[in-house]
């Protein structure tokens, strides 16, 4: 005896007597019932539904001649068993069946249309049980099932889980329990699994079963118990087709496992006056019930005289006592979602004979009693007004059938809040809709959930590992589920903003990543500034040697008419120090703002201006070897040395650099350009050569004029020149070259800004180097020992 089932029968009663008493629907007819008790045994089953098509009195199947008894549609449940096997009997006579538990899965396609079901479409509530995990980000869940009517649950619906992102940490069964005598067997198979259940590091455990799955559930607490173990709270997810059943042994036992569960129930309402007629219940009023003595027994844990229960020295029944008093883990007042399912089928049966009688659809009335009743009507025919049939009951809600046979209704979700006294209570915290789009398919209201004890009013994690933090990405262990994985930090220039990502993204080229790597940053626009240490002491230094190149000009313009000016051709030396000048001074246009003008002049400004001072030293070096030449009597180079000689040297060399850069200007030149990707936190604003082959080819002409002038200088070192000028001339010219060749590597090592201070840099060393090596002894001279700045001592160190 299940005292919970037991409302199911005055749950048909009342629908009964309120459509007799309803002048409205059947005004001229009576609506009886008969209550078989099928024990959730196939044998029982069959022999109630063999026992339908018998004469009433005598188990005669297939032979009956009362027409009173002829009934019009049977309602079954709430197991999908006893679904089952009454449709094998009853579909052969085409017998509606309007069924108010699980259905089942029909493997005989030719019974479907004789079903009818009051518990909504599956797929509904396995999509609704999909909603409800995601909404809650709930991705490792256990799933725990008994193996009556599953098939179809582990082969199709699983599997559209994993579709969506969830991972089963473990598929158990449950062995089935119909029957106090297979505790025993249960137990001993079932302790495996719950080992299994409150092992994992799941919080979630979706739990598919029948009605009768809670006395199974109930059993796990107490087994726990007996093996001194401590059980570990979770967030069981029932199914609907699930309702709180026990035997009566268990009528003691902790429900406290099911604080916090969250279960789908077909979508009911209280209907007005159930309640309370279901309080005034008692053996003494209601004889007729056969079920109550039985169940009045077990409920209040009591005997009625003469019955089999006295013997085990319970209390007498008084009939007096009253069910409002029992425990919800007893009994509820409350109408069920099933009892409530079973009311809506009364009225679906009732309104299909109104709309036959009332259209008199090929029936025929004759008058018995002063009661109508149908005298030849088939059960066949009640089948096409069950499909179309629309109809709203007592509660106000509209009922209808859709075109498979089930009943279109949504769910309703529930928490199940328990107390320490053994009874509970299930707030409504949220509903699914039947016909709502896929996104707004559930209504769920989170502030109204009572979660379990153990995760303190907080919504429970249920994940197979912690979320990964912005900053890092997913990647997937091997051998383990999907939903299973270790994070791992991005690579350098990339971020990862949520949970949880798959990978992570490069940020904007204009922006990067913060420390954290969960976030861009915008970047610093960067270029060499006066206002930086770097750009002040290049600035300072180009102004110093600038300073010192026009005071040397200065000197030599003084004492123009002095020998040692005057033996080194006047305007060959001042054209070397204003281009020595001029090269000091071409630094500013590689400092500060890059523009449009600065780039478009800043490369081939200091190739002209350089060509131009080593021409300079090409032709002093030259100078030195023809003259020394010329010296040797009856040597014709006398001729060539003069102050034209000079000038045919600089001027075709620097005009070679200076067309060289026209065409660079001409065909592709520098400009203004945003370099991204040098820096990590910084965007460098630099000039763009525009022709790298141009640049290169730029360098490669100073390089070469550089390489000539030095050779020949060095092979002059030895001459006996005045004041040694020949080697002054090859150490400048090796300070030089030497600058420039290690500055090709410098410059191609180096990024940003610090490119354009190797440039500078070389520029002021190698201009500085032909400055010191080449005007500094003369100076000496001229400044300091003015002795020796005479023609005798000019002509004495030559000869």
């Amino acid at each position: 005896m299940m005292t919970q089932i037991y409302q199911h029968i005055p749950a048909l009663e009342f629908a009964v007597k309120e459509i007799n008493g309803n002048p409205h629907i059947l005004s001229n007819l009576t609506l009886g019932f008969h209550i078989y008790n099928s024990h959730f045994r196939p044998r029982w089953t069959f022999h109630a539904s063999m026992e339908l098509l018998s004469r009433r009195g005598r188990f005669t199947p297939n032979y009956k001649c009362d027409a009173e008894n002829l009934p019009a549609a049977v309602i079954g449940g709430p197991n999908s068993n006893v679904c089952l096997h009454m449709a094998n009997i009853l579909c052969i006579y085409k017998m509606p069946q309007l069924i108010y538990g699980s259905a089942p899965e029909m493997s005989n396609k030719a019974q479907i249309p004789f079903l009818h079901q009051m518990f909504p479409s599956g797929d509904q509530q396995y999509r609704g049980i999909l909603q409800l995990l995601l909404h809650f980000s709930w991705t490792w869940i256990g799933v725990v099932y008994i193996d009556d009517n599953t098939e179809r649950f582990i082969d199709d619906v699983l599997p559209l889980f994993s579709q969506h992102g969830i991972c089963f940490d473990f598929v158990e069964r449950f062995p089935p329990l119909t029957s106090v005598s297979q505790v025993t067997d249960m137990a001993g198979e079932g302790f495996e699994t719950i080992k299994v259940v409150w092992g994992s590091s799941a919080n979630i455990v979706l739990i598919h079963g029948e009605i009768q799955t809670m006395m199974i559930l109930r059993m796990v607490p107490h087994m726990v118990e007996f093996e001194n173990r401590q059980m570990m709270s979770k967030v069981c997810i029932l199914t609907a087709q699930m309702d709180f059943t026990s035997f009566p042994f268990q009528r003691s036992w902790d429900i406290h496992f099911l604080h916090g569960a969250l279960s789908f129930a077909v979508h009911s309402k209280q209907v007005f006056g159930f309640q309370t007629s279901l309080q005034k219940r008692s053996p003494n009023l209601y004889k007729e019930d056969g079920f109550i003595r039985e169940f009045w027994e077990e409920a209040f844990a009591c005997a009625f005289p003469s019955s089999v229960a006295e013997k085990e020295g319970r209390e007498i029944c008084t009939g007096e006592e009253e069910l409002q008093t029992l425990p919800g883990s007893v009994f509820e007042t409350r109408m069920t979602a099933h009892s409530y399912s079973v009311y809506n089928a009364v009225y679906a049966v009732a309104h299909v004979l109104n709309s036959m009688y009332s259209s008199q659809f090929k029936h025929k009335r004759m008058m018995s009693h002063g009661r109508s009743t149908f005298s030849n009507h088939q059960p066949w025919q009640l089948h096409d007004f069950l499909r179309s049939i629309s109809f709203n009951n007592s509660a106000g809600e509209k009922m209808s059938f859709d075109q498979h046979g089930e009943l279109v209704v949504g769910f309703d979700i529930l928490n199940w809040v328990t107390f320490p006294n053994q009874s509970f209570q299930r707030v409504n915290i949220g509903s699914m809709e039947p016909q709502a789009n896929t996104e707004k398919v559930l209504k769920i209201h989170e502030d109204d959930i009572v979660w379990p004890k153990r995760f303190n009013q907080a919504q429970p994690l249920s994940l197979c590992n912690n979320p990964c933090l912005p900053g890092y990405s997913k990647t997937k262990i091997e051998g383990k589920p999907f939903c299973c994985y270790e994070c791992l930090p991005c690579p350098e220039g990339k971020i990862s903003n949520q949970l949880d990502m798959d990978d992570c993204v490069q940020c904007p080229e204009d922006q990067y990543p913060n420390k954290d790597q969960d976030s861009c940053l915008p970047k610093d626009i960067i270029f060499l500034s006066y206002d930086e240490p770097l750009g002040i002491s290049l600035s300072t230094c180009a102004l110093s040697l600038s300073f010192i190149t026009s005071w040397v000009l200065g000197i030599f313009i003084k004492h123009q008419d002095t020998p040692i000016v005057k033996a080194n051709n006047r305007k060959l030396t001042y054209t070397l120090l204003t281009s020595l000048l001029l090269c000091f001074l071409s630094v500013f246009l590689f400092i500060g703002q890059p523009q449009k003008l600065s780039c478009l002049f800043q490369q081939t400004t200091f190739g002209i201006i350089f060509s131009m001072a080593v021409s300079c030293v090409l032709a002093k070096t030259i100078t030195v070897v023809l003259a020394f030449v010329a010296t040797k009597p009856g040597s014709r180079i006398r001729t060539w040395v003069g102050k034209g000689m000079s000038t045919f040297i600089v001027l075709p060399c620097t005009l070679l650099q200076a067309t060289l850069c026209t065409v660079w200007l001409a065909t592709s030149p520098p400009f203004p350009d945003l370099d991204m990707h040098s820096f990590v936190k910084e965007i460098v604003l630099k000039c763009n050569e525009g022709s790298p082959l141009m640049f290169y080819s730029m360098l490669g002409y100073l390089g070469v004029l550089s390489l000539v002038s030095f050779s020949v200088a060095f092979l002059a070192r030895k001459l006996p020149d005045s004041f040694n000028e020949a080697k002054f001339i090859t150490f400048s010219m090796l300070v030089f070259c030497s600058v420039w060749l290690s500055f090709v590597p410098s410059y191609l090592s180096t990024k940003g800004k610090y490119m354009v201070a190797v440039e500078i840099f070389s520029i002021l060393v190698s201009s500085f180097g032909l400055l010191l090596c080449i005007f500094f002894p003369k100076c000496y001279i001229i400044v300091v020992r003015p002795e020796l700045n005479k023609r005798e001592q000019l002509m004495r160190i030559t000869h």
